[in-house]
């Protein structure tokens, strides 16, 4: 089946590019678009796409709040969220993630980058570029440090599944993962769905900071 995609951006220009893109593509279907936040949700609840590909700076109601909307415990539907922006800044970053957004996306990413992130977010996982991880652990670095104790949790982890939480919270790809650990793809995702369940994390952002906040891993200065 297709994957259900509503667009979202006050540009007509991005989102008619973005549409013939998308229309170009197999297993995608563009379901329909809006021009502002506000529109977004009414269309989301009429159309139930599976992915919103929303922008940030818009009128009315901008990507950041119309997301924390689409997301909301008790909506009927509840689209997964791909904010897809110019602006790589971070009242953004973490306005979206803190609003429920799956993924974040520049717009100056590949064409193929973007398909891959529809594709993630449709099927329950979250994805960051690079970029975003960095600065992720960057906030999270900056904190003042908080002397508490590791999390109960932690104990539930087998050694190779630590290990896997050391490499989502680098920012690595399941791809990477499994390279890296030298298993099959379908085995890292399913060391991953195992820490997902393990710890309450909804996606691989909560493994990041559950990672960085029981000191499996120090923040890097060169970077990822």
């Amino acid at each position: 089946m297709s994957i259900r995609v509503l667009l979202v951006d006050d540009q007509e220009l991005i989102r008619t590019g973005l549409r013939l893109f998308l229309q170009t593509q197999n297993g995608f279907e563009v379901v329909g678009e809006a021009q502002d936040g506000a529109e977004a949700v009414a269309r989301a609840a009429e159309l139930r796409p599976d992915v919103v590909v929303m922008d940030v700076r818009m009128p009315v109601l901008d990507g950041v709040a119309a997301t924390a909307r689409l997301t909301a415990p008790g909506r009927d539907h509840t689209p997964r969220v791909l904010i897809l922006t110019t602006f790589d800044l971070d009242e953004y970053v973490f306005g979206a993630l803190r609003a429920g957004a799956a993924g974040f996306l520049l717009k100056d990413a590949p064409r193929d980058r973007l398909l891959e992130a529809i594709r993630v977010v449709a099927a329950g996982d979250a994805l960051l570029s690079p970029t975003v991880t960095r600065r992720l652990i960057q906030e999270f670095a900056a904190r003042p440090a908080v002397a508490a104790r590791p999390s109960p949790l932690l104990g539930s982890l087998t050694t190779r599944e630590r290990e896997v939480l050391v490499l989502v919270a680098r920012g690595l790809t399941n791809t990477e993962i499994a390279g890296r650990l030298v298993v099959t793809e379908a085995t890292a995702k399913s060391h991953l769905g195992r820490l997902l369940a393990k710890v309450g994390a909804r996606d691989r952002v909560q493994l990041v900071i559950f990672a960085y906040a029981n000191g499996l891993v120090a923040p890097d200065p060169e970077g990822l």
